[in-house]
């Protein structure tokens, strides 16, 4: 090794002492706060269900809610449940791609082995060769020897199959011919910090790697000089000093890395030739107990014990970030030694994570008698294979929804052979929206809840009640309420309960434009999100609303606005209705301007991509039947298989974006689209420096010339922005529906404007409890309906005020619901009478008295409007005097 190695090594080794673990979880950037003493964890554990995954393995759910702060969380728990005396299951450990130094997600690592359920297992530096901190027993094989560090449990199966969470240590040695030996550092290891000390492990050492090493390096950092000897069948074959072999340790056989001492050794007892003989064991760190570690079917190492005997126990590890809030995984079993427990809490969509505390209150409610901690944070996940699949699936998002590749993880395997059919099991959604159309599958499942190759004849399918209709599998709901889904197969009978929505179920809904700007003859993709009165919340497709505008011509098909001429327009609303429930989005009068056609002066491009991705950009002329005169900007990639998530960008400037004027509401591109159904991309940066990224398409699904838009708006930059890059994209989930390969090509890339809208109206009204006098900007007219005060709450003629102050009301029709919409500058409400609920904006809201009607005027809380509409109200106590503005 080169001088300048030796001394960049040191520099590293005297930065890395102390800090010792380079945890999966400590290279993430999260926003962390300090949790509460254990005393102060305890919580209560609901249980909410639980599926079954196969004969003696379930996934059980729970919701843990805490407090901290004087406030209340809830954090979602996953626990897969596995029966130890089932002899029809197998618990083990998954390595990513069967061997160390590769990495893979939890979800790929358990579709390659074959595992049914699975979560993340131990502790890895992230910045070195992918293998464990920990020991590993796959199989009944010893892979991995374990890191000599303090504080460090390990998860273990007997050959009886009884479970053991101990501390484990490393016993070995190699022998040369002559006799000398030296002590081994450990088996398929990569370099750590010894604790206190803070000494590199490599120095002075040997470590030996088998064929369960995956890569031709071996711990190389630059702080140690590495001899290595290959030996096959206990023979020394050849010796290389101060240098390493090229090539990944044989089948029969093994390489040796020494270095210093070791290395010492190595030249001094041993040549080629030479016979050589090597052991190692793991062996308890305490001596006075006693294991058969040469016959354990599995291990995987961990981190703190975190419950044991049934209660929580003092911390082995206080690292690992255990104060924080974070996703956790951890593994335990029962006091009668039946059962063992895979435990993962989710920090996602409503779920705020644990601190070690707060897992051991989980672990212990729930029947936990000795547990410890596995690696957690942005490596934490759990999958499972739903009844009657064939493949896993996620059980709960990870945090920050990224599946993270890690080296190994503990699986659950299936053991039963094929069974008798015994039922069918419906996949599909639950909760539909009136006119939504939703794909369900029929899978079948044998005596041991294991699928089924095929179903007994073809699947038919009905719903109850005329709710919906099916084409196939797919059924398009028709009427709001609970109905049953029923599918046919053969001699098997199966339903499914579901239900569609009405407004009584929603809470809020939002329109979703692909751009918020109106220009003639633009074409605006619209959706709504819905937050629902349970909390869920749900992207619902166009095509289940009613559509309007206000304020300018345009017409709807499908999902896509297409505007009008807007000659004498000044402002815009789009208005969806479902289920007489109603929300509105305004768009602005706006212009667009080109940032880039390709064919004059235009911004340098260039091509980078994220690890293993190929590809190139280039301006060209007459691309895909453009003029020869016109240029467009053509993105090549090539995907590969296996990775996170995966991009090809096509970089605008230096690498650091180009400047775009003004404050751009919308962005669009004429897009060449190839078919290969990965997402388009657009990257920007904000004066503050924050990266915002846009979707165009979440699958490119069409072949030729289309234009696509984004939203800005909603993502409220810092300006000015800076456009970085567009990009195809390409996540780990539905990946082999993707193709791998592909060209699209960009042309006209365009930002849109608003212009300055309208003003709104400055009318003030003036009116008095009981008296039948309206005061308009000073002036009093006569109303036949005065404001009455009911229950202390101020109920207003909507008509009248709402026209005085600039508004429109569209009262109900003959034969129609007895409904009131109101709007104003932009805004909206509906008012159904006797109903304490109503709706502004999209938002349901629940008043104190209802809206009603008296003396045939439509009266409505005035609190109402002021409190969500933004009207200025002030109230004069003397004289019972309400002035609004």
């Amino acid at each position: 090794m080169k001088q300048q190695a030796k001394k960049d090594g040191k520099r590293r080794l005297r930065k890395a002492a102390g800090l010792v673990l380079a945890f999966a979880l400590a290279f993430q950037t999260v926003s962390v706060t300090t949790a509460p003493n254990q005393a102060s964890a305890a919580g209560t554990v609901a249980y909410l269900g639980q599926d079954i995954i196969t004969s003696g393995a379930i996934v059980k759910k729970y919701q843990w809610t805490g407090t901290r702060s004087g406030k209340s969380v809830q954090v979602k728990a996953n626990v897969i449940e596995v029966a130890l005396d089932n002899p029809l299951v197998k618990l083990d450990v998954m390595t990513a791609k069967g061997k160390f130094t590769n990495k893979q997600n939890v979800k790929n690592m358990a579709t390659e082995s074959g595992a049914i359920a699975g979560v993340n297992g131990d502790f890895f530096n992230t910045q070195s060769s992918g293998s464990p901190m920990g020991p590993q027993i796959s199989n009944g094989k010893l892979m991995a020897t374990p890191d000599d560090l303090p504080g460090f449990y390990s998860f273990a199966l007997t050959k009886d199959n009884k479970p053991v969470i101990d501390l484990f240590t490393f016993t070995g040695s190699v022998t040369a011919a002559d006799g000398a030996s030296f002590n081994l550092g450990g088996v398929n290891k990569t370099y750590y910090w010894f604790e206190p000390s803070g000494q590199h492990s490599m120095i002075d050492s040997i470590f030996l790697y088998t064929d369960a090493w995956g890569s031709e390096d071996r711990a190389n950092d630059g702080v140690t000089n590495p001899t290595e000897v290959l030996v096959k069948n206990g023979v020394v074959q050849e010796i290389k000093q101060h240098d390493i072999f090229r090539q990944t340790p044989p089948a029969d056989g093994y390489i040796l890395r020494s270095a210093g001492k070791g290395a010492d050794w190595v030249m001094a007892h041993l040549k080629p030739g030479d016979k050589i003989n090597s052991t190692y064991a793991i062996v308890p760190r305490d001596p006075s107990k006693s294991y058969d570690t040469a016959n354990f079917k599995m291990m995987i190492g961990g981190h703190t014990i975190l419950v044991d005997g049934g209660k929580a126990t003092s911390f082995s590890r206080t690292d690992a970030d255990y104060k924080g809030y974070r996703a956790r995984t951890a593994i335990g079993y029962s006091k009668d030694q039946k059962f063992a427990y895979l435990i993962n809490v989710e920090d996602n969509a409503g779920s705020v994570g644990m601190s070690f505390a707060e897992m051991q209150d989980l672990m212990v409610q729930i029947g936990v008698w000795k547990g410890m901690n596995l690696d957690g944070g942005g490596s934490s996940q759990m999958v499972a294979r739903p009844l009657g699949e064939n493949q896993v699936e996620l059980v709960s998002a990870p945090e920050s929804n990224y599946q993270r590749p890690i080296v190994n993880g503990v699986g659950v395997w299936t053991l039963a052979p094929k069974g008798e059919a015994l039922a069918l099991d419906i996949k599909g959604a639950t909760n539909l929206f009136i006119g939504e159309k939703a794909s369900y599958t029929a899978a079948g499942y044998d005596v041991y809840y294991n699928p089924l190759a095929s179903l007994d004849g073809p699947a038919t399918w009905s719903i109850s009640g005329g709710m919906g209709t099916f084409q196939d599998n797919v059924l398009t709901a028709a009427k709001k309420g609970d109905a049953t889904i029923t599918v046919k197969s053969g001699k098997a009978t199966q339903t499914k309960k579901v239900h569609i929505a009405g407004r009584e179920d929603i809470e809020s809904l939002t329109i979703q434009p692909s751009s918020s700007i109106l220009m003639d003859n633009a074409a605006i993709k619209l959706s709504v999100r819905a937050k629902m009165k349970d909390g869920t919340e749900k992207v619902v497709p166009a095509e289940s609303f009613q559509w309007e505008t206000r304020g300018f011509p345009g017409t709807f098909k499908g999902d896509t606005l297409t505007v009008g001429s807007l000659a004498g327009a000044t402002s815009g609303q789009i208005i969806a209705k479902y289920d007489g429930f109603s929300t509105i989005a305004n768009l602005s009068m706006g212009a667009q301007k080109v940032w880039a056609d390709f064919d004059k002066a235009n911004p340098a491009t260039s091509f980078s991509a994220t690890q293993g991705v190929k590809g190139s950009v280039a301006v060209a002329p007459g691309l895909q039947g453009l003029a020869a005169t016109n240029q467009a900007l053509q993105l090549n990639y090539e995907l590969p298989l296996t990775g996170g998530t995966l991009a090809a960008y096509a970089n605008f400037g230096d690498g650091t974006g180009v400047a775009v004027e003004g404050e751009p509401q919308s962005i669009s591109a004429k897009v060449w689209g190839d078919m290969s159904l990965n997402w388009l991309r657009a990257e920007l940066v904000d004066a503050k420096g924050a990266i915002h990224r846009v979707d165009f398409t979440k699958a490119i699904n069409w072949n030729g010339w289309q234009t696509v838009s984004a939203n800005l708006s909603a993502l409220k930059p810092a300006y000015p922005v800076k456009l970085k890059r567009i990009y195809i994209a390409d996540i780990e989930e539905g990946r082999d529906e993707r193709a791998r390969k592909g060209t699209v090509i960009l042309d006209d890339i365009k930002f849109e404007y608003k212009n300055s809208g309208p003003q709104t109206s400055l009318n003030q009204v003036k009116l008095t409890i009981n008296k039948p006098q309206i005061t308009v900007n000073g002036k009093t007219m006569t109303i036949d309906q005065a404001p009455v005060l009911i229950a202390g709450n101020t109920l207003v003629p909507i008509r009248f005020v709402t026209e005085a102050l600039g508004g429109e009301v569209v009262p109900w029709k003959e034969g129609e619901e007895r409904k009131v919409t109101i709007y104003k500058d932009g805004q909206m409400a509906e008012f159904w009478l006797d109903q304490l609920r109503l709706n502004v904006n999209g938002t349901a809201i629940t008043a104190e008295v209802p809206p009603q009607l008296i003396n045939e005027r439509t009266m409505v809380p005035l609190r109402v409007l002021t409190e969500n509409m933004g009207w200025k109200v002030s109230w004069d106590q003397p004289t019972l005097t309400v002035t609004l503005e």
